[in-house]
């Protein structure tokens, strides 16, 4: 017979081998899940169990019990309404009996989700494409052999960074809870790497937007008749100012800067009044009103949850892609495009035998759709069940690899124009990297085109909308960890802890607004998120593959979409996607990057200053091993089998369950 969910059967509530129900909610018990086998997906409950219940695929049952819960984790005695021959037992239990069990019941009935299934796919497309789609592809493309490159970073997406975006959105889906309390349910003892991921987004915050109120600096200073960096008259300006674009017959000597390049330093940065990273400087105002600003945009665009930051995205996720096909049809019609595309897309094939093009490949394909973040989790944590993320992972990253492809043709069209006008190679136009690539030589261009005012209003505004939705998306990481991990605290406060977590990150990006800013936001950059998010990454692949289990995360997978994922994707979670970050991080660690930015070469000590920043996030990871093993009782043995093993039941919606007979 096949029992239905509203059944009065009598039957015993969370025996072991079973699975709960309560509150309109599945619970599966974790012991259960052990005795999972392949064939018929069916649960083998351990000698001794009780009752009859409606089997549900891949161990879900479906059980209306009139034994209640005492409050205190355990199961009322119930022989008053079980069958005489039946003894019932009194049961502990660690998922849903009890005042916690009934209060995460509660919380999955209550979470939201997103309005419509568009709202997800534009909020995680802009965040996986933010600024560095716009200046670090087309950098990394022309300096690993051009149109060459784009052959490892193919086969990087392909076997690495896809299969890890998929991973990332089924667990959230599938799990629905944050990067901190998500942990409970996979193998407690790696709960560290929530912890980890939280104070990497909190780095990431402090400097990224400051980038954003440097470019909304530009924005500002783009409502004039003439653009303030388009002459050397100003009183910034210095004698080596050059203006080649002007009437005047003016020469390019090596001595010389562009009105551009002493703007963007002198003007917006004034690096000039800071000797480093040991004499930093004041605070400029200037850019401090931008980036609070920013932050209230920011605060208030994601303090309500996803379904405000969700119709928010409808703006700055779509509006970056209006604008750069405005820009690419504009840089194709200039003189000397064609210069720029050539030395984009020329292959070098000697390229490909270099190591470091293979390990430039895979950092960018990684860092571009942006695993290891805790957002992917958060985002998909509001999916419904049953929604098919496998297509979700599918379209957003080729979306966001195209995007990186398109964005080179319209910097390197531009770059062309001014190897034209200056007279020189591509290649010493296109010496500028990450962000002086935008706001000096691409800033020059727009001021020396035609309608220049309204090129470069488009394009700041591009850039700022391009950094808000990836600044919803990782500060939203944070939140839905923290939220899910003290419900209890923040639930019904989240626009309190949102405002709490904004002020913390402006905050701590004082450092950044200096006049020596800049020099910390490179320090950052290389050293706060690289290392420390690819260890994160690495581990959390090791987590679910080898001790969550590939099978049971099939399983799970397929409880979801109704299919289970072939070999390509066991074989990529099991062994490639993990070498493939070993390889990444073992290449960083083994060659730091030897920082330089404008004529300020960092001494050695910032470097021993970098790994410790990166090292304060992922030693969470050890610490709370250690901390986990000391509370948990028992003999080692003992001690490491409970950490290992899930501790929470995964609950699912009846609304949710597709039925069998049993």
């Amino acid at each position: 017979e096949t029992l239905p969910l509203t059944s009065k059967k009598d039957v015993s509530d969370c025996n072991e081998g079973e699975d709960c129900k309560g509150n309109g909610l599945l619970v599966r018990n974790p012991k259960s899940a052990l005795r999972l086998v392949e064939d018929g997906n069916k649960v083998h409950p351990s000698q001794g169990d009780k009752g009859e219940a409606a089997q549900i695929s891949n161990g879900y049952s479906g059980v209306q019990s009139s034994v209640p819960c005492n409050g205190m984790g355990e199961v009322e005695d119930a022989q008053s309404t079980a069958p005489a021959a039946t003894t019932t037992t009194t049961t502990t239990t660690s998922t849903t009996c009890g005042a916690e069990g009934q209060q995460q019941l509660k919380e999955l009935e209550d979470r939201e989700t997103w309005s419509k299934k568009i709202d997800f796919l534009l909020s995680v497309i802009g965040y996986a494409v933010d600024l560095g789609n716009v200046w670090r592809f087309p950098y990394i493309c022309y300096q690993n052999g051009g149109g060459a490159f784009l052959i490892p970073y193919t086969i990087m997406a392909i076997f690495g960074g896809i299969p890890l975006f998929y991973m990332e959105l089924a667990l959230g889906q599938y799990h629905r809870n944050g990067c901190i309390s998500i942990w409970r349910k996979i193998c407690p003892i790696f709960k560290g790497i929530g912890f980890a991921i939280c104070i990497i987004d909190l780095y990431v915050a402090s400097y990224y937007n400051t980038i954003m109120a440097w470019a909304f600096y530009y924005l500002v200073s783009s409502f004039t008749a003439e653009l303030p960096w388009t002459s050397c008259t100003n009183a910034w300006n210095t004698g080596n100012c050059t203006n080649y674009f002007s009437k005047d017959n003016v020469s390019w000597s090596l001595h010389s800067i562009s009105p551009a390049e002493e703007f963007y330093t002198r003007q917006v940065l004034q690096v000039h009044r800071s000797n480093g990273l040991d004499d930093l400087g004041g605070i400029s105002w200037q850019l401090t009103l931008c980036l609070l600003l920013i932050f209230t945009i920011v605060y208030f665009s994601i303090w309500k949850g996803v379904k405000t930051s969700g119709k928010v995205v409808w703006v700055t996720a779509t509006f970056p892609y209006i604008i750069l096909f405005i820009l690419l049809v504009r840089g194709a019609t200039l003189p000397g495009a064609w210069r720029g595309v050539l030395y984009y897309l020329k292959p070098d094939w000697q390229k490909l035998l270099a190591t470091e093009v293979w390990v430039d490949a895979a950092a960018q394909i990684f860092f571009s759709l942006g695993p290891g973040f805790g957002v992917l989790l958060a985002y998909a944590s509001y999916n419904k069940f049953h929604n098919n993320c496998y297509q979700d992972a599918l379209v957003t990253s080729t979306v966001n690899c195209a995007t990186s492809f398109v964005s080179g043709f319209v910097i390197f069209t531009v770059l062309g124009y001014m190897a034209e006008m200056r007279n020189e190679d591509v290649s010493e136009v296109a010496k500028d990297t990450g962000p002086s690539l935008l706001f000096i030589t691409y800033a020059e261009a727009i001021a020396n085109m035609p309608a220049s005012t309204f090129f470069a209003i488009i394009f700041f505004l591009m850039l700022l909308t391009l950094g808000l939705d990836s600044t919803f998306a990782g500060l939203e990481g944070v939140i839905t960890g923290v939220l899910d991990e003290f419900p209890h605290v923040w639930s019904k406060r989240r626009e309190l802890f949102v405002l709490g977590l904004t002020i913390i990150c402006f905050l701590a990006s004082l450092a950044t607004l200096t006049f020596g800013g800049a020099y910390v936001v490179k320090l950052f950059e290389e050293y706060a998120t690289g290392p420390a998010v690819l260890t994160v990454v690495f581990l959390e692949a090791i987590a679910v593959a080898w001790f969550y289990g590939i099978t049971q995360f099939c399983n799970d997978v397929k409880e979801m979409l109704g299919f289970t994922p072939g070999w390509y994707w066991r074989v990529c979670w099991a062994a490639i996607s993990p070498i493939f970050l070993l390889f990444v991080t073992c290449s960083f660690l083994s060659n730091p990057p030897e920082l330089r930015l404008f004529d300020y070469n960092y001494p050695y000590w910032t470097t021993v200053v970098g790994y410790c920043i990166g090292t304060s996030s992922i030693i969470c990871i050890p610490i709370y091993m250690v901390y986990r093993l000391i509370i948990t009782p028992g003999t080692l043995k003992e001690r490491i089998l409970k950490s290992i093993t899930p501790e929470t039941a995964t609950e699912i919606p009846f609304g949710d369950i597709r039925m069998n007979a049993v």
